[in-house]
């Protein structure tokens, strides 16, 4: 397999990921990959969409930031997502961000209607989502399809220097510095939703991790953090 094969399939099992942990039980929501300076692979629409659970490497096309074909002139028949400029104004603005999901996943939308913030309520029940969560995560407060550059601009306003941002009503965009990284926030975000609403409607009330609490929690680094947990991820599939 080519890079450009491998970063397809790679994409293709992201998007199942998603589906699979509920992120994105539907159709909506796509993953991008940066290539190069002016161009990204990202799942596209078809003819014979059927949602993210069965998103397979044919559905991953390289387009320009612009949304045009590259240079191997793909799309024929397929179209960008309406939202590609959530993806491209994410990596024109974080030099550092390689992949962008953009998922709706319920618990997220509905913790954030109801007033709840992505706060570090766990701690070694999920490390990396406990840490991800004390540095912040913003909300764009407008509930629209982020489908030009001025609409995304403001996304990747609210959004800062955070990794991930709450699209109000609507999902979250995440970043990383790959697809799995990128994936794995998402996950965390979704995970600290659902504990959030659940504990909201037991009449709970929602603390942060003491500090002398957060300072024990240990960086077990990325190859427990990341290529184990994407492994489990992938392996979940079946």
């Amino acid at each position: 397999m080519s890079d450009l094969d491998e970063s397809r399939q790679l994409i293709a099992d992201a998007c199942r990921v998603l589906a699979a942990r509920g992120l994105a039980e539907g159709y909506l929501g796509h993953i991008s990959l940066r290539v190069d300076a002016e161009r990204l692979l990202v799942r596209c629409r078809g003819p014979q969409e059927r949602g993210l659970a069965w998103t397979t490497a044919d559905d991953v096309h390289l387009v320009t930031f612009d949304g045009e074909p590259g240079a191997t002139g793909e799309l024929k028949g397929w179209t960008p997502p309406n939202e590609l400029p959530l993806h491209t104004e994410v990596l024109r603005a974080h030099p550092d961000a390689q992949a962008v999901v953009h998922a709706h996943p319920p618990a997220v939308v509905a913790a954030d209607l109801a007033g709840l913030g992505i706060r570090p309520i766990v701690g070694a029940f999920d490390m990396p989502g406990t840490k991800l969560a004390a540095g912040g995560v913003p909300v764009y407060p407008r509930g629209v399809l982020v489908r030009d550059r001025r609409l995304a601009a403001e996304m990747v306003q609210a959004m800062g220097d955070r990794p991930v941002v709450v699209l109000r009503g609507h999902g979250l965009t995440s970043s990383g510095t790959d697809v799995p990284e990128a994936v794995l926030r998402a996950i965390s975000v979704d995970q600290i939703a659902r504990l959030s609403l659940t504990i909201a409607s037991a009449g709970g009330t929602l603390r942060d991790l003491p500090a002398e609490d957060m300072a024990e929690l240990p960086d077990l680094g990325g190859a427990f953090n990341h290529a184990t947990a994407w492994r489990h991820e992938l392996a979940r599939l079946g």
